[in-house]
């Protein structure tokens, strides 16, 4: 699957964390981008509203690191304006689809209520999981899926436990808030 040369160092691997943080900040830097959106001392904008411009800015990011600077690159090797067949064009662009739609349900969890430490530990110990299951379905081992090491499935429900306890006890999170008639019955002390 992988048509890449093979390389005798690990620069795939610091490339990999370059992205592990670039992800990693993304929800925070989406949150604080949308609320930054609102203007000191000028009329309240929705909050709705807010979060549409700050996704507007991130398209215009996505325009140029994933528009122009291939593009860039491409001219300069010549290769800019041929080689490209209908299907490896569909299923990239099927594929930068899906990723804005990611993006976008980052942006409409916020706008529910999620803090971006909780919403982006589910995200990132979600989309492993479904990664390696919807490749185990494409690219099933040979003899099955019976067939796979008994391990991988413990790392699937060690992923899910993982991601479950990062997004609830994430000391980034707020507390839960106290229903109403327990908050009257308890005053916070001075």
């Amino acid at each position: 699957m992988n048509s890449a040369p093979p390389s005798s160092g690990n620069t795939w691997l610091l490339l990999t964390f370059l992205t592990v943080f670039s992800w990693g900040v993304y929800g925070i830097l989406l949150h604080k981008g949308q609320t930054l959106m609102q203007p000191a001392g000028g009329p309240p904008i929705s909050p709705s509203i807010l979060r549409y411009k700050a996704f507007l800015f991130v398209g215009i990011a996505y325009f140029l690191v994933a528009v122009l600077a291939p593009l860039a690159v491409l001219v300069t090797q010549k290769q800019a304006f041929t080689g490209y067949t209908s299907s490896g064009a569909i299923w990239s662009l099927i594929a930068g689809i899906a990723g804005a739609i990611g993006a976008f349900g980052v942006l409409l969890a916020f706008a529910q209520g999620g803090k971006p430490p909780a919403v982006m530990s589910i995200v990132f110990a979600g989309a492993p999981l479904v990664n390696a299951l919807i490749g185990s379905i494409l690219h099933p081992p040979a003899k099955g899926l019976g067939s796979v090491d008994p391990r991988f499935w413990i790392g699937i429900l060690l992923a899910v436990s993982g991601g479950f306890l990062v997004a609830k006890f994430n000391p980034g999170s707020p507390a839960p808030a106290k229903p109403a008639a327990v908050a009257a019955a308890n005053p916070p002390r001075a």
